[in-house]
């Protein structure tokens, strides 16, 4: 169990941050390069990923490195804002030249890297975006986590067996949530289940008061928000008026930094969401230990589900160079290699036909007076 509501500390909101060790004789350093939210609306969920990213590399680099070579990390702030990822990324792979690129948060920012000329000629493969939207981009983005239908099939399976069959969804009615609304409600009849009401989230706090008001006249024993943070915290914040204690549900990429400032902490009880690693406080596995005490060494802050993900992404990346054959390929031969592949606790399964390397997904619940509990 840990909290989110925390000071940041560490990484700051800059527009290029250069993590590197100690220079090695021998061999040129691996470039990594990645844009991500440092300083916008997601700024905290990308602080977490880039400080666990961070502290594997330096645990790395302290050790060794890979065959005697060192790890140039290089995070540029895209805030969020696709335009500027797509101009960072262009910089990173003509200017820095990095090997290997990791993604950004969200469609729109996934979106407008792989349509960057930069991008497109540079054969690489967009490494761990952090997407919570149904999208499939080929073979020219490899996603680290789940994909979200996973994550909403978990969270279904949860409630299942504690016999819950009353659904209600609180939907944000705009494109990228258009594909998992029609997943939710198939699979509530799919599941015979019942839909004991839709509320489309729009920008009107009068209307979220009214809408927040009928679902709870609906009487749910759950809610799902297909919702962005922003959105989910304005419903979240209405409903508990009327609705204490009806389970609300989301997944792991809502900033629950954010969601706590906008609904307040006391609405955030009830509230489970999906998790696609184990507890960042545990100690059940070798990576949950070790991530654990590399973040004491190296970082100054608190452990969270972004800071351990950030920290398997850089292991997993770490696997694919090192059976890398020209500098640049080692993302499509591991993704090519058949089997589970051990990180320490958790197993990968690389899969050409999904495009997602993990099938990991957990569920956290909000304790009284704030934090998770898995």
């Amino acid at each position: 169990m840990f909290s989110f509501f925390k000071k940041v500390s560490g990484i700051i909101a800059v527009t290029t941050v250069v993590f590197s060790a100690q220079v090695f004789a021998g061999e040129s350093a691996i470039v990594i390069g990645q844009a991500i939210d440092l300083s916008g609306p997601n700024g905290s969920i990308g602080r977490d990923y880039v400080a666990g990213i961070t502290t594997y590399f330096d645990s790395l680099n302290v050790a060794g490195g890979i065959n005697g070579r060192r790890i140039k990390y290089i995070a540029r702030d895209d805030q969020g804002n696709p335009s500027a990822s797509a101009k960072a990324v262009a910089e990173l792979l003509d200017k820095d030249k990095v090997q290997y690129l990791l993604g950004g948060i969200g469609v729109d920012v996934t979106d407008a890297v792989v349509a960057n000329s930069s991008f497109k000629d540079s054969g690489q493969i967009l490494f761990a975006p952090l997407i919570g939207a149904v999208k499939n981009y080929g073979n020219r983005v490899l996603s680290w986590r789940p994909s979200p239908e996973q994550e909403m099939q978990y969270i279904f399976s949860y409630f299942d067996k504690l016999g819950i069959k009353n659904i209600g969804i609180a939907y944000q009615d705009v494109p990228l949530n258009q594909n998992m609304y029609q997943y939710v409600v198939e699979e509530v009849r799919k599941r015979n289940m019942k839909l004991s009401g839709v509320v489309k989230i729009t920008g009107s706090s009068t209307d979220i008061e009214k809408d927040a008001i009928a679902m709870s006249k609906n009487s749910p024993h759950i809610v799902i928000a297909i919702a962005d943070t922003l959105s989910t915290g304005l419903f979240l914040r209405e409903f508990r008026k009327t609705s204490p204690k009806t389970f609300v549900a989301g997944m792991s990429l809502t900033n629950l930094e954010t969601l706590s400032e906008l609904a307040g902490q006391k609405a955030l009880e009830w509230s489970v969401f999906s998790q696609v690693v184990p507890s960042p406080t545990g100690n059940k596995s070798i990576i949950q230990i070790d991530h654990s005490k590399m973040m004491k060494k190296f970082r100054d802050e608190d452990l969270s589900a972004l800071t351990l993900e950030g920290f398997i992404v850089a292991k997993t990346l770490t696997k694919a160079i090192q059976v890398s054959k020209t500098n640049r390929d080692g993302l499509q031969i591991l993704s090519s290699q058949k089997g589970n592949i051990d990180l320490g606790g958790i197993n990968i399964t690389p899969s050409d036909a999904s495009h997602h390397m993990s099938s990991f997904v957990d569920m956290a619940l909000f304790k009284k007076g704030g934090g998770l509990t898995f």
